[in-house]
């Protein structure tokens, strides 16, 4: 989570949201939460756990590219 919110700090093309799963059950469910923290990238990327620095922002730069 760290990560992403910094990212969105450094970047206004990037928010970042954390969300209690307990809380809002419907969406971890949506979501299909079941480790923490779960990142979820513009609906394209999604990985539970946290990443090494460089992992986190090729999986950003992952999600923002066109469709082969």
């Amino acid at each position: 989570m760290q990560l992403a919110h910094q990212a969105a700090i450094l970047n206004s093309n990037i928010t970042a949201d954390s969300i209690e799963a307990n809380e809002y059950p419907t969406l971890a469910n949506k979501y299909a939460v079941r480790g923490v923290p779960k990142t979820v990238i513009n609906d394209k990327i999604e990985f539970v756990g946290s990443l090494p620095e460089l992992e986190f922002v090729q999986q950003l730069l992952a999600a923002v590219q066109p469709p082969a």
